[in-house]
């Protein structure tokens, strides 16, 4: 199973994460299959590829609750919704 998580980058006490598509099994800092984001809590920046991220949740990926909420900030549901809407 494929999980959409962060995985933690940057210096002590500076931390900026990477947002990835990483096997259930692995561990927070293991290989990723893709890189698909990028989020900054201290400076609140989010970069987001949301093309991987619709391929990814539409194959099946489940994102933790920090990366749903980010995505839903970003209106990533919003676009799965209307693609599936277009679709059926």
């Amino acid at each position: 199973m494929v999980k959409l998580r962060l995985k933690r980058c940057g210096r002590k006490q500076r931390a900026v994460y990477r947002i990835v598509a990483i096997d259930v099994r692995s561990r927070r800092e293991g290989r990723d299959l893709r890189k698909v984001g990028f989020y900054d809590p201290i400076n609140n920046q989010t970069l987001l590829n949301v093309p991987a991220i619709l391929y990814f949740l539409k194959k099946g990926a489940q994102p933790t609750g920090t990366v749903h909420d980010i995505s839903k900030k970003a209106g990533v549901f919003t676009e799965l919704s209307l693609n599936q809407t277009k679709f059926n």
